[in-house]
């Protein structure tokens, strides 16, 4: 695994891309979290991006991340246009830089959902508007800003706190993995050997461990996401089983603080990661968190295209 922490996005035309969380300052986080929470008290009718154009190009598909994009711009007062990839000229071989220089000329910003993170680089690249990462293989930064903005909301500054995350290190535990240096919390993350990434000496306040009760234990926060990623499905059942011993369940989640949150980046199996009712469980934020990924990208949105 190539490690990409201490990367950043390029800038173009004084255009800033969020195509990692470190793109941004830890003070640009405060206040992307602090406005969303100030429009989300605010309601639905706000017209701060009244004449903006957001293009929406996904490779993959998506439930949270389309819909909160399209009704964040809505209720914004802007407007947004989902492209798949076999909807543009892309999916008959046009090159990247090229439909990057085109969509960039017509609308505000481009929200990209690939399959390799190297196409999010060759977009920003080329762009003349700001680029978003809906997603790729390496990371998942706006679902970040969802997980911090719940914790917020529940517990104030996650600065100084303990985060387990729980299972594969896939786009999403990356990203907690950026959050982690940047917001100067303590993430420990449990997952079999074989998985750990390559290069872990620049992780200074992440650690690793096989054993789940010793990354939860004592934890504010605790994390999980499924087994099988996108594009791991050839893997499924080797990845059933050798995670079968990481699957986060009430009498887990007991080993954690008292006032610990869950969260889950949906969409969740149950019987896997996660154990039937823990969507239900009291200490779930789950469903609240889902809901903030619309306030979230709102709070993204107007750092960005305003």
């Amino acid at each position: 695994m190539i490690d990409y922490l201490y990367s950043r996005a390029p800038f173009n035309n004084m255009n800033k891309h969020f195509l990692d969380l470190n793109n941004f300052s830890k003070d640009d986080i405060d206040r992307i979290l602090s406005n969303s929470i100030e429009m989300k008290s605010k309601g639905k009718s706000l017209k701060i991006l009244e004449g903006k154009f957001l293009s929406l190009v996904f490779e993959k598909s998506s439930t949270r991340t389309r819909v909160s994009f399209e009704v964040a711009m809505a209720q914004l007062g802007g407007r947004a246009s989902f492209l798949s990839v076999n909807d543009l000229q892309m999916g008959r071989g046009e090159p990247i830089e090229d439909t990057s220089k085109v969509l960039s000329s017509m609308v505000d910003g481009i929200v990209l959902r690939t399959l390799e993170h190297k196409t999010q680089i060759k977009f920003a690249e080329n762009a003349s508007v700001p680029i978003i990462n809906g997603l790729s293989d390496r990371s998942h930064p706006c679902q970040l800003l969802a997980d911090l903005l719940t914790f917020r909301e529940e517990k104030g500054s996650i600065e100084g706190k303990k985060v387990a995350w729980c299972g594969d290190f896939n786009n999403v535990c990356f990203s907690y993995a950026q959050a982690a240096e940047l917001l100067n919390f303590e993430l420990s993350i449990a997952c079999p050997k074989e998985f750990y990434p390559e290069d872990m000496k620049n992780y200074k306040n992440v650690s690793f461990t096989e054993s789940i009760s010793k990354a939860v234990e004592g934890s504010d926060l605790v994390s999980t996401d499924v087994w099988v990623s996108m594009g791991d499905e050839n893997e499924a059942d080797k990845r059933q089983k050798i995670f079968s011993h990481y699957q986060v369940n009430k009498e887990i989640l007991d080993q954690a603080k008292p006032d610990v949150i869950f969260l889950h980046c949906l969409p969740a199996v149950r019987g896997q990661e996660i154990s039937h009712n823990l969507l239900e469980d009291s200490r779930s934020y789950v469903w609240k968190q889902a809901e903030n990924r619309l306030h979230a990208q709102k709070g993204l949105l107007v750092e960005l295209l305003n």
